[in-house]
């Protein structure tokens, strides 16, 4: 004679406030013969929780790591680039030392 009604509001009452709810005659029938359904609706729900919150820890876990992931090859990238820009400048800096030292061998030659 449950409704649903009924156990969706069982899920946030304790035991005491469920049976109060409950018309006279099934109330009687409780304190003579209660079946423990209201126990397992609450640790079913308890459980459900338990999981969810599970998943959802592991879900961020996920999201943490491939966001490592994207920094990871974010940052092996800008080392790759500036590697070549120092390379680049490593070959700008020897020519520019081969063009002072061919200037400074050109200028103390007499004429």
């Amino acid at each position: 004679m449950t409704t649903s009604s009924t156990s969706e509001a069982s899920r946030s009452m304790t035991r005491s406030e469920w049976v109060s709810t409950l018309p006279p005659w099934r109330r009687l029938l409780a304190t003579f013969n209660w079946r423990p359904v209201y126990d397992i609706e609450q640790e079913t729900e308890q459980l459900r929780m338990r999981s969810l919150e599970s998943e959802k820890r592991m879900l961020e876990s996920e999201r943490r790591d491939l966001d490592s992931e994207r920094r990871t090859k974010q940052i092996e990238k800008e080392i790759e680039q500036l590697e070549i820009e120092n390379k680049r400048l490593a070959a700008l800096e020897s020519r520019m030392d081969a063009l002072l030292l061919n200037a400074d061998s050109s200028s103390q030659t007499p004429p």
